[in-house]
């Protein structure tokens, strides 16, 4: 029976509309659980083609809970601890000074003799005088130019309400930017040695306490969470905002294609930042005139422009996942993470795939609180907003505060006792709380791709019509993924068509399950299973999930995921595997693993679909359309490009090929 299609005239009337509902999940699951064997059947004897995508040999594929693994760690069994209610705490507390005031800009020298620009903020007294005392601190270490975050606290200017509680506040520009000395290469190893030697700085002024909270948003957040790695005893505890996890798989090379859209942006944003030293020509000219020059020839020879080139034209070491992306991938660093820390993630974030495997990553080992807000990356900085408070979650900046006073102040304000995770569930429109990430209810469930354009719990059991859509690199344009990869941007542009995905399903061939009855809930990671071929020697598969309103036609974008065929290797001992199926591929994406695609061969596409949260309403579809780009997120590299730009993709659905999604579905009544 297709999941969601009215049982009225079929329900037995014994059965209450809870207990029937719980009926079919279990008799869907058992029938899922029966066909995986086929599907796993006909996988291995695929041929070739598909190799290292279908055969599961890890031991977490055998059912229950598994992590993702890393670059460094395979996936591990986990426990799947018990749901349990929890609710937000309101906090606040009066201010302890009336104002705030910055001291003159200072450099720290570093062991290499590079100078780093440093600005403090300070409480101050009614009359404007730095208060006296000395003050635990919020450490902020900045790409963006410190001068520039004088006008906007979200990009690292000092928060008056945190200040004012009796917070100092350092802003430091990262080296190669803004008003510091050096070559900017983006967490590059310099860099991160450099943390510990602007912590060691701070707490040796008069005014500090020798406690430090690291807090940022964006590359701040990533440079807080990096500093937290380096186990330095001064810090206390960390508050990173949309912060990175995988730098190769989030966003640059996501399924193997570099992102066009928000990397040339942010490239282009950091050196411009770092052509304005305000504060270095301000107090010295023949410095800032030095630095300005430094910065743009750093920029075209060094680092900036150098990347984008090698990455369009597929460079070995930079187009593959290798030690340069390692180490620019915190999570690989996760487990030297011992203080307190309180990620925050968008649902539509430019991270948003790895905010959720932080916690996970560090819920063992400290104090860890997971928030994720219906954000892209500047709505998670407060740019325009964040919605906050809303659902009984407070304001960002007093959960930052609630966070710092026990951890770094030592005051007990029970921020232990807030929710673990908290979620903003899209189709409810509002915050639900839990225990844990994956949600404890959670449990992985194919749905097959039909024929009939239906998205089934039944594989095919013959030849169905398979579906055919063009290999043309410019699909996604309109739709959430341009507002999404633009970090935003585009979305403060009125347009419907960076809000939903309606125009971007024409081009697709859209598989939808039948209206449904109940409400669904889904939360965690997707994985679409796709078969196909091509008439051309590589090809590109985007797979969208949405929500859809058959009364309308909208399509509301949920989650959507990309990979490029040749890249198409899955390493399953690093996999994430629920009850049994892999929900959450993990790609090699190295030179050596590279795949062979044959026109008119088929083979088996493992798409990492990112996660999400959402509950698709009574009445409506969960729809999954499958295009063969998605520009605003991915673009393959140039002769990768060339090899898979004209031709068709077939997606195949019979018995031999069983094209199929894998869903994390949770039971609805777990929202409270």
């Amino acid at each position: 029976m297709p999941l969601g299609v009215s049982h009225a005239s079929i329900k037995p009337r014994h059965l209450t509309g809870k207990s029937f509902n719980a009926l079919l999940f279990s008799c869907m699951m058992l029938l899922s659980a029966c066909t995986e064997q086929n599907n796993k059947t006909s996988a291995n004897n695929s041929g070739s083609s598909g190799s290292g995508s279908t055969v599961q040999t890890s031991q977490t594929a055998s059912g229950g809970f598994s992590t993702l693994g890393t670059r460094s760690a395979n996936a591990k069994q986990m426990a799947v601890s018990p749901e349990g209610a929890q609710q937000w705490i309101s906090y606040d507390r009066p201010a302890d000074f009336p104002g705030m005031v910055e001291l003159p800009s200072q450099f720290i020298k570093m062991k290499d003799g590079t100078e780093l620009a440093v600005s403090v903020t300070l409480p101050s007294t009614a009359n404007g005088l730095a208060a006296e005392g000395k003050f635990p601190a919020v450490l902020i270490q900045t790409a963006y130019n410190k001068s520039a975050g004088r006008y906007a606290a979200g990009i690292g200017g000092a928060d008056s309400y945190i200040v004012q509680r009796g917070y100092a506040t350092v802003v430091v520009d990262v080296r190669g930017t803004g008003n510091s000395q050096g070559v900017w290469d983006a967490f590059g190893e310099k860099e991160q040695a450099d943390y510990v030697e602007v912590v060691d700085w701070l707490i040796k002024q008069n005014w500090s306490d020798g406690k430090v909270g690291v807090y940022g948003v964006s590359y701040l957040g990533i440079t807080a969470i990096l500093t937290a790695a380096q186990n330095h005893p001064a810090v206390k505890a960390a508050f990173p905002i949309v912060p990175i996890g995988d730098g190769f798989r989030d966003i640059v090379f996501t399924g193997g294609q570099v992102n066009p859209t928000f990397i040339p942006i942010w490239m282009g944003l950091v050196t411009s930042l770092g052509a304005l030293p305000f504060d270095a020509f301000q107090q010295n000219p023949m410095r800032g005139a030095e630095l300005l020059v430094s910065h743009l020839l750093n920029a075209v020879t060094a680092f900036q422009a150098p990347t984008i080139v090698k990455a369009v034209v597929g460079d070995s070491n930079t187009a593959f996942d290798g030690d340069f992306w390692k180490t620019r991938s915190p999570l690989e660093k996760a487990s030297n993470i011992k203080v307190p820390t309180f990620i925050v993630g968008g649902l539509h974030d430019l991270f948003q795939r790895s905010e959720p495997m932080w916690f996970e990553a560090l819920k063992q080992q400290t104090t860890t609180k997971l928030l994720i807000g219906p954000w892209t990356h500047i709505e998670a900085a407060g740019i325009p907003s964040d919605g906050l408070p809303k659902d009984g979650v407070p304001k960002m900046n007093q959960i930052q505060l609630m966070w710092f006073d026990q951890y770094v102040k030592g005051m007990d304000v029970k921020a232990d006792q807030v929710p673990n995770v908290t979620q903003f569930v899209k189709g409810l429109n509002k915050y639900a709380t839990t225990s844990n990430w994956p949600h404890p209810r959670m449990q992985a469930q194919a749905m097959y791709l039909r024929g009939d354009k239906t998205l089934k719990p039944q594989m095919p059991a013959s030849q169905e019509t398979a579906s055919t859509v063009l290999q043309v690199p410019v699909f996604g344009i309109c739709s959430l993924s341009t507002s999404q990869w633009t970090a935003g941007i585009a979305n403060l542009l009125p347009l419907p068509c960076f809000t939903e995905d309606t125009i971007d399903q024409i081009p697709a061939a859209n598989f939808r399950t039948p209206v449904l009855a109940e409400d669904m809930y889904i939360n965690g990671p997707i994985a679409a299973e796709i078969w196909i071929k091509t008439t051309a020697m590589d090809a590109s598969l985007s797979v969208r999930v949405s929500d859809y309103d058959p009364a309308t036609g909208r399509a509301v974008s949920l989650s959507n995921g990309l990979l490029t065929a040749s890249h198409r290797k899955v390493d399953d001992s690093k996999s994430r595997f629920v009850n049994g199926l892999r929900i959450q591929p993990w790609h090699t994406f190295v030179s050596k693993d590279v795949q062979t695609v044959k026109s008119n061969e088929a083979m088996l596409l493992p798409v990492e679909i990112f996660p999400t949260s959402a509950v698709i309403a009574k009445g409506h579809q969960l729809q999954i359309s499958i295009s063969t780009s998605n520009l605003p997120q991915g673009l393959p590299p140039a002769m990768t490009l060339v090899r898979g730009a004209v031709g068709a993709v077939t997606v195949l659905n019979e018995p031999q090929y069983p094209s199929r999604v894998i869903l994390p579905v949770v039971p609805r009544n777990s929202i409270r």
